[in-house]
């Protein structure tokens, strides 16, 4: 979701689009030299303070989607009886259900009303969930409280990227999303620590559903203090205040300088509303499947996006403690706590790499490994005394359960440190004017995806026994490997523009590769002169 640093320097380049297609050495050099100045000055706190409190948003992201996982342990008759599969799948699906439909209201209004009334809003629909869950006495009012929560999941997973890339930094994008990314961990780890801790507690798993409160209560406390992003302050013609946002941003920027950035900005959302002046949402969702370019980079976002989701992860996030249970582990959410807690430190190294070493190649030196270890995990359930209704012929601990739970946190190793990060950060594919849709249809094809896989797991583990589900994730990830090998260009360190134009060239892989031997080689040009 590198989208505002992106757009700006987008609105850079806009006189350079045609200098890029022959992709020539002294031209994209030409175009380097034409980056916003202000770009290349050292920036501030503030724009970190900005993004670690938007990132309160991730942490309740995280904390909902994760608790429910323990909440499915000791819910036990509080709902008035004891739930079956298919009423679990329910109470855990309806949450990506709800944040589905979240997304695309989110997606629809993101630039008439701006982000922080998003955000503000998610806050109070998570307040709201979390009340009627830990009020719930019957299926019927839980469902409707992780319906709630869901609709603030998808605002809060469409926004909160979106808003955090349009006050970072060209240089400190990748990171600054990925603090999002590590929000998001970050609450599913708490909420796994919670739920071991209130596992002894009677009718504990009400306290671990209204605990969901708080940060909401924190997040929209500390708003006001956050400024609206630069660019939509100028899309709702508010100059000088975007310059004074900017000047924060980049506190050694000079006065010129920002004045520069904000024309920037300007020419570029000048350029966006005439292109969609008396244009519906409707005609411009259009755009990103009649445009060939746009088409691409959205099977390659969603692709990616999808496969992250059906890849098997959040079988673990939502049912961990349901598998490790299964598998004979006497307290299974401190069990599962340890695939949170290895989920939120390789976040945090995916977070060190990813503008170091590039999206297209951290993907491809970790989804086989992802593929390697679910193909592992599917073996070893073979030696597991399962019976058809995932109830365990003995008590006893074997060796078998030990190796699935090493492969399940190897596996998470994998995907935190490559796609589970990466897949958010496919929004810089698409073009400024389609972009907000773009990415809405990006978070869309993550909980469509994730609503399969939440509403079909333990079903499928029943029909097709649990060595023949983690077989099916595997075999998505090792397609899904090749996938990104021939259809995933790289796009680190490259500008809106740029990517523009590699999407003009199929997939772009081998176009992407050459424009980044240019930019390096001119890195290079450039440091021996200074």
């Amino acid at each position: 979701m590198g989208l505002a640093s992106e757009l700006d320097d987008q609105k850079v380049n806009t006189t350079h689009v045609e200098k890029l297609s022959t992709s020539s050495i002294d031209k994209s050099s030409e175009h380097l030299e034409d980056l916003d100045s202000i770009e290349q000055t050292q920036s501030g706190r503030y724009a970190w303070l900005v993004a670690i409190t938007a990132g309160v948003g991730g942490l309740l992201f995280g904390y909902d989607t994760g608790i429910i996982s323990a909440v499915l342990v000791y819910l036990n008759e509080d709902l008035g009886k004891v739930l079956n599969a298919s009423e679990k799948e329910l109470i855990t699906s309806i949450t990506s259900g709800g944040a589905f439909i979240g997304a695309v209201a989110a997606g629809l209004t993101a630039d008439r009303f701006g982000r922080k009334g998003a955000i503000y809003m998610g806050c109070l629909l998570f307040v709201i969930g979390a009340i009627l869950q830990a009020a719930a006495y019957s299926l019927a009012q839980m469902t409707v409280g992780r319906l709630v929560v869901g609709f603030g999941v998808g605002s809060a997973a469409m926004i909160v990227p979106l808003y955090i890339a349009e006050v970072a930094p060209a240089k400190y994008r990748g990171r600054m999303i990925g603090l999002d990314n590590m929000s998001i961990t970050g609450g599913q780890l708490i909420s796994y620590g919670i739920g071991a801790a209130l596992a002894k507690v009677p009718h504990g798993w009400r306290a671990m559903v209204g605990l969901g409160a708080v940060p909401a209560i924190i997040l929209c406390c500390l708003l006001p203090f956050c400024p609206e992003s630069p660019r939509q302050l100028i899309y709702h013609d508010k100059h000088d205040e975007a310059a004074i946002v900017i000047q924060k941003i980049f506190p050694l920027g000079t006065p010129e300088q920002v004045q520069q950035k904000v024309q920037h900005i300007a020419g570029h959302v000048a350029e966006a509303k005439s292109y969609s002046a008396q244009k519906g949402n409707l005609w411009l969702i259009k755009q990103l499947y009649v445009v060939p370019g746009n088409l691409r980079a959205l099977i390659a976002a969603c692709g990616l996006m999808a496969i992250s989701q059906l890849g098997g992860f959040n079988s673990l996030m939502y049912y961990s403690s349901t598998l490790f249970a299964l598998v004979g582990f006497a307290n299974p959410v401190a069990v599962g706590t340890i695939i949170a807690a290895t989920n939120f430190f390789f976040t945090w190294v995916n977070l060190m790499m990813v503008d170091r070493f590039g999206r297209r190649r951290i993907l491809l030196a970790t989804m086989w490994g992802m593929a390697l270890f679910l193909a592992l995990a599917a073996v070893a359930f073979h030696w597991i005394p399962i019976n058809h209704d995932l109830s365990l012929k003995t008590t006893k601990i074997g060796w078998p359960a030990y190796v699935v739970l090493a492969c399940m946190i190897i596996y998470v190793g994998f995907y935190s440190s490559g796609m589970g990060n990466t897949a958010w950060l496919s929004s810089e594919f698409f073009p400024m004017e389609v972009r907000a849709y773009g990415t809405m249809m990006l978070t869309c094809s993550c909980w469509g995806s994730n609503i399969i896989v939440a509403s079909t797991f333990l079903t499928q583990m029943e029909n097709t026994t649990p060595s023949g589900a983690f077989g099916f994730y595997a075999a998505i990830c090792f397609f899904g490997w090749i996938a990104v090998y021939f259809c995933y260009p790289e796009v680190k360190g490259m500008t809106l523009e740029d990517i523009r134009e590699i999407f003009k060239h199929g997939f772009g892989v081998k176009y992407a590769r050459q424009l980044q031997k240019d930019l390096k080689m001119k890195r290079k040009m450039e440091n021996a002169s200074a």
